[in-house]
C-alpha cells in the first residue's frame, strides 16, 4: 500500500470547481485535481430529497496532507456541509507516485 489517497469532492459550479482545484495545487495540498462535469447527486437535505446537477473533484494527496487538505476544502467550499471522502490508493505507476512526491508539500 502507498501513503497516497484520493479525495473526493463535489461542488455547484464549474468556476467553484476550478477555483478549488487551483488553490489546491497552488498550495501543494494536491499533485492534481480531475474536474469532472456533469454529475447528478441524489440525496436527502433537512428532510427532504434532493437532486443536483454538480463538478465532481477528485483529488490526488498523500495521506499526511489529508488534515491540512480537509481544513482548506472546509474554509473554501460553499457547501455547508462539503463531501471530503477519502480512499487510499493500493498500487501505482512507481512514475506516477513519484511525480505526486515532487509536486506535493513536505509532510510536517
Amino acid at each position: 500500500m502507498t501513503d497516497k489517497i484520493l479525495v473526493h469532492t463535489t461542488c455547484s459550479s464549474r468556476e467553484e470547481a476550478e477555483r478549488l482545484a487551483r488553490a489546491l495545487v497552488e498550495s501543494r495540498l494536491a499533485a492534481c485535481v480531475a474536474i469532472t462535469p456533469g454529475v447528478t447527486s441524489v440525496y436527502r437535505w433537512q428532510g427532504a430529497i434532493e437532486q443536483s446537477e454538480e463538478w465532481a473533484l477528485t483529488i490526488k494527496t498523500r495521506r499526511g496532507l489529508f488534515d491540512a487538505l480537509k481544513a482548506e476544502l472546509s474554509r473554501l467550499h460553499s457547501y455547508q456541509v462539503p463531501e471530503i471522502l477519502a480512499v487510499p490508493v493500493l498500487e501505482g505507476s512507481e512514475a506516477y507516485l513519484a511525480w505526486m512526491d515532487e509536486e506535493l508539500q513536505a509532510t510536517p
